[in-house]
């Protein structure tokens, strides 16, 4: 069974980046040695969805960071594709996903950004959600989910309290939603 999991980092206030759709933020934070939990997630992950613009921006930091997982970019636009691994395909999140199904992955990391999110969320294809809250208020950015979608209510997993005051939050979809 294909389980997406949308992890992302977020500002208290809801925002995944800032006004500008940067990250430096996140830089205040950054340890030596210390990923998070980030390493461990990834571990578990066998495919990676994201849109144009989070695929844009992991392009600019240099090297392709995601290796041989295979990545699915959900673009309108034609965009190059960095790695054998990367597949740049025309927005429909339920094609894509049942295209990931029927290859046998099952866990399928929803990368961002808050747009796709807030489309995969309006279509009900969120099965978790593991939220890093960090310690700022950005005031305004790009909301960890965009739209103006259904309600969607979620069960607590777990939650993790973790160096410089982040906090990660392990949500599951309610069996009620």
């Amino acid at each position: 069974m294909l389980t997406v999991i949308y992890s992302v980092a977020c500002s208290v206030d809801g925002f995944i980046a800032d006004a500008d759709g940067g990250v430096d933020w996140l830089s205040r934070i950054a340890r030596e040695g210390e990923d998070f939990g980030h390493a461990e997630f990834f571990d578990t992950v066998d495919a990676m969805v994201m849109g144009s613009t989070t695929y844009e921006q992991a392009v600019g930091f240099g090297e392709w960071p995601y290796c041989d997982t295979p990545c699915w970019v959900l673009s309108g636009q034609r965009l190059p594709a960095v790695a054998e691994s990367v597949t740049v395909t025309p927005f429909d999140p339920a094609a894509v996903l049942s295209g990931i199904e029927a290859q046998g992955m099952q866990r399928v990391w929803l990368v961002g950004g808050g747009q796709l999110a807030g489309s995969f969320r309006d279509l009900q294809l969120i099965d978790e959600c593991v939220i890093t809250v960090v310690p700022v208020i950005l005031g305004n950015g790009v909301p960890l989910f965009a739209g103006d979608g259904p309600s969607s209510w979620l069960h607590l997993i777990s939650s993790r309290k973790m160096p410089g005051g982040v906090l990660s939050l392990h949500y599951e979809r309610a069996a009620d939603s």
